[in-house]
Protein backbone atom coordinates (compact mmCIF):
# COMPACT_ATOMS: atom_id res chain seq x y z
CA UNK A 1 0.00 0.00 0.00
CA UNK A 2 2.98 2.19 1.08
CA UNK A 3 3.96 1.83 -2.54
CA UNK A 4 0.62 3.40 -4.55
CA UNK A 5 0.90 6.47 -2.21
CA UNK A 6 4.45 6.99 -2.83
CA UNK A 7 3.53 6.46 -6.55
CA UNK A 8 0.83 9.08 -5.97
CA UNK A 9 3.07 11.16 -4.24
CA UNK A 10 5.55 11.36 -6.98
CA UNK A 11 3.39 11.74 -9.99
CA UNK A 12 1.27 14.44 -8.06
CA UNK A 13 -1.63 14.68 -10.46
CA UNK A 14 -4.25 12.74 -10.31
CA UNK A 15 -6.98 12.64 -13.20
CA UNK A 16 -11.03 12.66 -12.40
CA UNK A 17 -12.31 10.89 -15.03
CA UNK A 18 -16.33 11.35 -14.97
CA UNK A 19 -19.05 9.72 -17.95
CA UNK A 20 -16.00 9.07 -19.77
CA UNK A 21 -16.83 4.76 -20.95
CA UNK A 22 -15.40 2.49 -23.83
CA UNK A 23 -13.37 3.90 -26.48
CA UNK A 24 -14.03 7.93 -25.76
CA UNK A 25 -11.94 6.73 -22.16
CA UNK A 26 -9.59 5.03 -24.01
CA UNK A 27 -8.80 7.66 -26.36
CA UNK A 28 -9.20 10.48 -23.27
CA UNK A 29 -6.95 8.23 -21.36
CA UNK A 30 -4.10 7.51 -24.26
CA UNK A 31 -4.21 11.22 -24.45
CA UNK A 32 -3.00 12.28 -20.90
CA UNK A 33 -0.82 8.95 -20.77
CA UNK A 34 0.92 10.28 -23.77
CA UNK A 35 1.35 13.44 -21.54
CA UNK A 36 3.02 11.79 -18.63
CA UNK A 37 -0.16 10.97 -16.59
CA UNK A 38 0.08 8.18 -14.55
CA UNK A 39 -3.20 8.18 -12.18
CA UNK A 40 -6.54 8.09 -12.78
CA UNK A 41 -10.04 8.22 -10.82
CA UNK A 42 -12.77 7.11 -11.68
CA UNK A 43 -16.20 8.27 -10.07
CA UNK A 44 -19.23 6.40 -9.80
CA UNK A 45 -22.49 8.85 -10.33
CA UNK A 46 -24.32 9.26 -7.63
CA UNK A 47 -27.44 9.96 -9.87
CA UNK A 48 -26.42 6.54 -12.35
CA UNK A 49 -28.47 3.76 -11.66
CA UNK A 50 -25.78 1.51 -13.22
CA UNK A 51 -22.86 3.59 -11.88
CA UNK A 52 -21.38 0.44 -10.13
CA UNK A 53 -21.48 -1.45 -13.12
CA UNK A 54 -20.11 1.49 -15.64
CA UNK A 55 -17.16 2.13 -13.48
CA UNK A 56 -15.41 -0.88 -12.59
CA UNK A 57 -15.98 -1.47 -16.53
CA UNK A 58 -14.34 1.70 -16.74
CA UNK A 59 -11.20 0.50 -14.15
CA UNK A 60 -10.59 -2.72 -16.15
CA UNK A 61 -10.28 -1.04 -19.32
CA UNK A 62 -7.40 1.72 -18.02
CA UNK A 63 -6.06 -1.28 -16.08
CA UNK A 64 -5.94 -3.55 -19.53
CA UNK A 65 -5.13 -0.82 -21.73
CA UNK A 66 -2.82 1.11 -19.38
CA UNK A 67 -1.11 -1.23 -16.93
CA UNK A 68 1.39 1.22 -16.08
CA UNK A 69 -0.83 3.17 -14.31
CA UNK A 70 -2.26 3.32 -10.69
CA UNK A 71 -6.52 3.70 -11.34
CA UNK A 72 -8.68 3.84 -8.20
CA UNK A 73 -12.53 4.74 -7.89
CA UNK A 74 -13.59 8.53 -6.63
CA UNK A 75 -17.14 9.56 -4.87
CA UNK A 76 -17.04 6.20 -2.75
CA UNK A 77 -19.76 7.04 -0.58
CA UNK A 78 -20.74 3.24 0.83
CA UNK A 79 -19.11 0.24 1.48
CA UNK A 80 -20.29 -1.08 -1.72
CA UNK A 81 -18.49 1.06 -4.06
CA UNK A 82 -14.98 0.11 -2.06
CA UNK A 83 -16.12 -3.66 -2.99
CA UNK A 84 -16.67 -3.43 -6.29
CA UNK A 85 -14.07 -1.20 -6.99
CA UNK A 86 -11.57 -4.02 -5.36
CA UNK A 87 -13.35 -6.67 -7.62
CA UNK A 88 -12.32 -4.67 -10.64
CA UNK A 89 -8.78 -4.39 -9.86
CA UNK A 90 -8.64 -0.70 -8.63
CA UNK A 91 -6.23 0.14 -5.89
CA UNK A 92 -7.24 2.87 -4.01
CA UNK A 93 -11.00 4.94 -3.22
CA UNK A 94 -11.59 8.70 -3.29
CA UNK A 95 -14.40 10.03 -1.17
CA UNK A 96 -16.15 13.35 -0.83
CA UNK A 97 -16.20 13.15 2.91
CA UNK A 98 -15.05 11.56 5.84
CA UNK A 99 -16.97 7.91 6.73
CA UNK A 100 -15.20 5.96 8.83
CA UNK A 101 -16.90 2.91 7.68
CA UNK A 102 -15.70 3.19 4.36
CA UNK A 103 -12.00 4.09 5.43
CA UNK A 104 -11.99 1.02 7.72
CA UNK A 105 -13.40 -1.22 4.87
CA UNK A 106 -11.17 0.17 2.40
CA UNK A 107 -8.16 -0.53 4.66
CA UNK A 108 -9.42 -4.15 4.78
CA UNK A 109 -9.86 -3.95 1.22
CA UNK A 110 -5.96 -3.37 0.36
CA UNK A 111 -6.87 -0.77 -0.83
CA UNK A 112 -5.57 3.01 -0.33
CA UNK A 113 -7.65 5.36 1.67
CA UNK A 114 -8.37 8.91 0.45
CA UNK A 115 -11.30 10.82 2.31
CA UNK A 116 -12.13 14.16 1.90
CA UNK A 117 -11.86 16.69 4.02
CA UNK A 118 -12.16 20.42 5.14
CA UNK A 119 -11.77 20.64 8.82
CA UNK A 120 -8.99 20.28 11.62
CA UNK A 121 -11.64 17.70 13.10
CA UNK A 122 -12.44 16.15 9.98
CA UNK A 123 -9.10 15.77 8.86
CA UNK A 124 -7.93 14.35 12.02
CA UNK A 125 -10.69 11.67 12.17
CA UNK A 126 -10.05 10.52 8.59
CA UNK A 127 -6.58 9.70 9.67
CA UNK A 128 -7.00 8.54 12.97
CA UNK A 129 -9.56 6.05 10.90
CA UNK A 130 -6.64 4.86 9.02
CA UNK A 131 -6.88 7.15 6.01
CA UNK A 132 -3.04 7.11 3.79
CA UNK A 133 -4.25 10.52 2.16
CA UNK A 134 -6.54 12.96 3.24
CA UNK A 135 -8.05 15.10 0.50
CA UNK A 136 -8.60 18.67 1.10
CA UNK A 137 -12.31 19.59 -0.95
CA UNK A 138 -12.73 22.11 -1.89
CA UNK A 139 -9.28 23.36 -2.10
CA UNK A 140 -9.97 25.87 -4.69
CA UNK A 141 -12.86 27.81 -2.75
CA UNK A 142 -10.40 27.37 0.82
CA UNK A 143 -7.54 29.02 -0.91
CA UNK A 144 -4.01 28.32 -0.80
CA UNK A 145 -3.17 29.72 2.78
CA UNK A 146 -5.42 27.32 4.73
CA UNK A 147 -3.36 24.54 4.32
CA UNK A 148 -0.21 26.48 5.43
CA UNK A 149 -2.13 27.01 8.65
CA UNK A 150 -3.26 23.00 8.85
CA UNK A 151 0.13 22.25 8.35
CA UNK A 152 1.57 23.61 11.50
CA UNK A 153 -0.23 21.17 13.99
CA UNK A 154 -1.34 19.05 11.64
CA UNK A 155 2.36 18.13 9.95
CA UNK A 156 1.97 14.47 10.20
CA UNK A 157 -1.28 14.07 6.87
CA UNK A 158 -0.60 14.00 3.28
CA UNK A 159 -2.79 15.78 1.99
CA UNK A 160 -3.89 15.95 -1.80
CA UNK A 161 -6.08 19.23 -3.00
CA UNK A 162 -9.20 18.61 -5.12
CA UNK A 163 -11.57 21.47 -6.52
CA UNK A 164 -10.00 24.70 -8.06
CA UNK A 165 -7.03 23.67 -9.19
CA UNK A 166 -5.12 24.58 -12.66
CA UNK A 167 -1.86 25.18 -14.56
CA UNK A 168 -1.51 28.51 -13.38
CA UNK A 169 -1.82 27.63 -9.28
CA UNK A 170 -0.56 23.88 -9.67
CA UNK A 171 2.88 25.07 -8.05
CA UNK A 172 1.78 26.89 -5.75
CA UNK A 173 -0.95 24.15 -3.88
CA UNK A 174 2.35 21.52 -3.98
CA UNK A 175 4.65 24.69 -2.66
CA UNK A 176 1.87 25.36 -0.10
CA UNK A 177 2.07 21.32 1.23
CA UNK A 178 -0.04 19.17 -0.97
CA UNK A 179 1.72 16.13 -2.11
CA UNK A 180 -1.01 15.61 -5.08
CA UNK A 181 -3.66 17.10 -6.64
CA UNK A 182 -7.33 15.43 -8.69
CA UNK A 183 -7.77 17.36 -11.75
CA UNK A 184 -10.83 16.91 -13.60
CA UNK A 185 -12.11 19.84 -16.03
CA UNK A 186 -8.81 20.74 -17.44
CA UNK A 187 -8.43 17.07 -18.52
CA UNK A 188 -12.10 15.67 -19.26
CA UNK A 189 -12.95 18.57 -21.13
CA UNK A 190 -16.05 17.83 -23.00
CA UNK A 191 -15.50 20.23 -25.92
CA UNK A 192 -12.14 19.10 -26.76
CA UNK A 193 -13.11 15.75 -26.40
CA UNK A 194 -15.72 15.87 -28.81
CA UNK A 195 -13.87 17.68 -30.93
CA UNK A 196 -11.57 14.46 -31.42
CA UNK A 197 -8.78 17.12 -30.50
CA UNK A 198 -6.57 14.52 -28.26
CA UNK A 199 -3.32 16.32 -28.90
CA UNK A 200 -4.70 19.35 -27.04
CA UNK A 201 -5.32 16.92 -23.97
CA UNK A 202 -1.70 16.00 -23.94
CA UNK A 203 -0.54 19.62 -24.39
CA UNK A 204 -2.18 20.43 -21.26
CA UNK A 205 -1.05 16.75 -19.61
CA UNK A 206 2.76 17.91 -20.11
CA UNK A 207 2.05 21.15 -18.45
CA UNK A 208 1.43 19.34 -15.33
CA UNK A 209 3.75 16.50 -15.26
CA UNK A 210 6.52 19.05 -16.19
CA UNK A 211 5.13 20.87 -12.63
CA UNK A 212 5.14 17.82 -11.09
CA UNK A 213 8.41 17.00 -11.98
CA UNK A 214 10.00 20.40 -11.03
CA UNK A 215 8.73 20.35 -7.67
Amino acid sequence: MNEIVEFIAKHKVVVICRGLYDNELIKTIRALYDGGIRVVEVTFDQADPDAVEKTCGAIRTIKEHFPQMKVGSGTVTCVKHVLATKEAGGEFCLSPDVNTEVIRATKEAGLISIPGAMTSTEILQAHNAGADIVKIFPAGWLGLSYLKDIKGPINHVKFLAAAGVNEENFKEYLNAGYCAAGISGRFIDRKVIAEGNFEELTRRARIFTDIAKAC
